[in-house]
């Protein structure tokens, strides 16, 4: 698996408390979610801490259903959180339910009620609500609140048995604090509820059997020291949950070492909402075709789109643990994903608006042989490096990339006007074909033959589709599910919904990709696709967009949009203004440091952003100055460095560094995340951060045997699986091998070991 996250401060309490013997250097953590929605990427950030933690200290983790609430759990929310937690590749050590704790829970509140610490209480919700006061103004005491404790233990007797009405009857705790009757200004602190009556609702694991329910107050704490939990980790809005807590622990006389809560900020994304009972409302009202539609920030929805474990993994690694409430941009999600993908989707060629484009003076189908992988990308091991290509007379290209009247800069086709195919020759266009109606319906061109497999042309690129062997396919090109970067700011989140956040598109693939089945594959030029999971077919074929090549977002309003990124609808009028211009929003005064870094070998978008921003300028010529290639620095620097905040406390000289070490081996490209992170917000040396947190690349056969051979013995139904043709679990294998081997473990050379002994088994 991953290296660990790098430290933070839940961290450095786990580590402290190990280290002090506190639990005896156990280490127990849980993820306790209520089975009553599909889990989100907030979910996930809480699983991959969770079981982080428990995985890097050597320790346990528990999946507990929080089911207290009958009437919104089910077991196939159940199901879907399980199934969460194992596809971001982790194992919970258990599997508990709340619910298995209720005769335990029930005995506890009786006893409470026994020493004077909980009565039935009479009042109605709204009683209830109006007397607990204010922050600032004391709450009034309950009339039942000094009823006998015979009449208590009775009429919890017979609230249990079912004897009472729904909200007829609670039991609540009985506090009296140092700062007097229902007075302390922790609200929670004021006579809170324990358990309510529910005799109708039919509880999906246990039945009929129990017409009373308790709080998840009152059960959350007790169920961690059932379980042996040692460190309770919440989000920050239970902060004010942790004094009565530890008050119900001491009323039932659970000692000291126990479990403690600790809190982090809650994850906030943009353009996104993390409430499952607003997700579950745009599921019950129809604007999303379910919890797994690809546009929803659920794990499931993620997962059918094609994000990959890996990428969101990383990405909870990547934002951080906090204790202050922030957001995190949308587009370093889709960085992440996007970085992902690059190194194991091959490159191929759709077309999702076709338009046919005529060659007059090819007579015969040119055979090519086309690479799958651009010329700086290591294919993953055992995968296939080429693929035959035929080339057509009569082609699809997209309709975006003709204009019969092309702006200034126009680098596509137009009358007169030359591009090159795609891994083919260059062509001019000669003519338009037209129907009665004057509508364009195909393009007529020249193709120089003398330019194929030549290097010397300098202009546009477009992809294509030979009409006579392109498989037909359905396109769908996911967006922003909102409009606004914070949904909840609106008075109803179904106002701000996103219009074009899926545009479906009827075009062609060449037909490698209809053999490739589950491949992630990038269609050049329009993004990272995989087939859809539940309606791709053989002869049907379903692409989801998982991630465009490059934000587009920031475009839309201005007319541009990057080819086969919006409605079909919209792709001939918004592709009137050309291709971008990475420079374009440079103020006059910055453009000549901006002409000076393309100059020197500096992407554009890069160097936009370098000539845009003085320090983070001034860092790259330093980085540079250091001994790394303008290149890399430049990538390193915007795509890494900017996103954790800035360039931190990292020296020039250690960023270089750290670029030689990856380029030499010493450390893989996952592990230098870890160390980036760790010099922005630390400085230090990167070869010293290297040793320091363990993340020297580990390629030793004998150290990484051991691993791949454990796991393939601990899972013989996925070996079993691979064998019959199910490729799909090699990396499911290949991610348990990484959980067992050395931290540093080159996941290339752990595959390569992988598939040798697949071979041979």
């Amino acid at each position: 698996m991953d290296t660990p996250a790098p430290s933070n401060f839940l961290r450095d309490i786990v580590a402290r408390d190990v280290a002090a013997g506190t639990y005896g250097g156990r280490v127990a953590t849980r993820f306790p979610p209520e089975p009553n929605g599909y889990p989100h990427l907030g979910h996930a950030k809480t699983i991959c801490l969770n079981f982080g933690l428990a995985r890097d200290f050597g320790g346990t983790c528990t999946l507990r259903y929080d089911d207290t609430n009958p009437e919104t759990e089910s077991e196939e929310y159940a199901r879907a959180l399980a199934d969460a937690v194992r596809w971001l590749g982790f194992e919970p050590s258990a599997v508990r339910y709340t619910s298995d704790y209720f005769e335990q829970l029930h005995a506890w509140a009786v006893e409470l009620i026994e020493k004077g610490l909980a009565f039935v209480d009479e009042e109605t919700e709204e009683q209830i609500r109006a007397h607990r006061g204010t922050v600032t103004e004391a709450g009034t005491p309950s009339p039942f609140r000094d009823r006998p404790v015979a009449d208590n233990l009775r009429l919890f007797e017979e609230m249990r048995r079912g004897e009472h009405a729904d909200g007829s009857l609670v039991l609540r705790a009985r506090i009296d604090t140092e700062h007097g009757v229902m007075a302390h200004p922790n609200m929670k602190l004021r006579d809170p509820l324990m358990y309510r009556i529910r005799r109708d609702a039919h509880h999906y694991r246990r039945g009929d059997a129990w017409p009373v329910y308790p709080f998840y107050d009152w059960a959350h704490g007790q169920s961690d020291a059932i379980e042996g939990i040692t460190h309770s980790i919440c989000t920050l809005e239970f902060d004010v949950n942790r004094p009565l807590y530890n008050w119900y622990l001491d009323a039932i006389g659970v000692p000291e070492p126990r479990n403690h809560q600790y809190e982090f900020a809650r994850f906030n994304l943009d353009y996104t909402v993390m409430s499952k009972r607003k997700l579950l409302r745009l599921v019950n009202e129809g604007h999303v075709t379910g919890w797994d539609d690809p546009r929803m920030p659920t794990i499931a929805a993620q997962r059918r789109r094609g994000v990959r474990p890996e990428a969101l993994r990383r990405f909870c690694d990547e934002t951080g643990i906090s204790t202050v409430d922030g957001r995190v941009e949308l587009s370093f999600y889709d960085h992440i994903v996007r970085d992902d993908l690059n190194g194991v989707a091959p490159r191929v060629l759709g077309v999702t608006d076709p338009l046919r484009l005529t060659i007059d003076n090819l007579d015969e189908p040119l055979d090519l042989d086309a690479p799958l992988w651009p010329h700086d990308v290591t294919p993953p091991a055992g995968a296939p490096t080429s693929r035959p290509l035929s080339l057509g007379r009569d082609l699809w290209i997209e309709r975006a990339d003709f204009a019969e009247t092309p702006p200034k800069g126009w680098k596509r086709l137009s009358p007169g006007a030359e591009v090159r195919l795609r891994h083919g020759p260059v062509v001019r266009c000669t003519g338009i074909d037209r129907d009665r109606d004057g509508a364009i319906v195909g393009i007529r061109a020249q193709a120089d033959l003398a330019t194929l497999g030549s290097d010397g042309f300098r202009g546009g690129v477009i992809h294509w589709a030979d009409v006579a062997t392109a498989v037909p396919a359905t396109f769908r090109l996911y967006d922003r599910l909102f409009s606004v970067p914070v949904p909840e700011d609106a008075a109803d989140v179904t106002d701000v919904l996103n219009p074009d956040s899926l545009a479906e598109m009827q075009g062609f693939v060449e037909p490698a990709v209809a053999s490739m089945g589950e491949t992630r594959v990038q269609f050049e030029r329009l993004g990272f696709f995989w087939p859809d999971p539940v309606d791709s077919a053989p002869d049907a074929l379903v692409f989801n967009r998982i991630v465009a090549l490059r934000d587009s977002w920031g475009k839309k309003g201005s007319g541009e949009q990057a080819v086969g990124s919006g409605e079909k609808t919209k792709a001939v009028a918004t592709v009137q203004t050309g291709p971008k211009d990475p420079a374009a929003g440079l103020a006059d005064a910055q453009r000549p440091a901006y002409d000076a870094l393309v100059a020197r070998g500096v992407g554009g978008e890069e160097a936009a952003v370098l000539a845009a921003d003085d320090a983070l300028g001034d860092l790259f010529e330093g980085v540079v100055a250091a001994g790394a290639s303008v290149r890399d620095a430049a990538i390193l620097l915007v795509q890494d460095v900017r996103p954790l905040g800035g360039d931190g406390a990292a020296s020039p000289a250690a960023l270089a560094k750290l670029i030689a070490l990856t380029a030499d081996g010493t450390v893989t490209r996952a592990g230098a995340k870890t160390v980036l992170a760790a010099l922005v917000s630390g400085g230090g040396d990167a070869r010293a951060t290297v040793d320091r947190l363990g993340l020297a690349a580990v390629r030793d056969d004998a150290a990484l045997v051991p691993a791949v051979e454990a796991a393939m013995a601990e899972h013989p139904d996925k070996v079993a699986a691979v064998h019959a043709g199910e490729a799909k679990f090699v990396g499911f294998l290949v991610g348990q091998a990484m959980r067992r081997a050395p931290k540093g473990a080159d996941p290339k050379r752990v595959q390569e070991l992988l598939r040798e002994r697949l071979g041979a088994a």
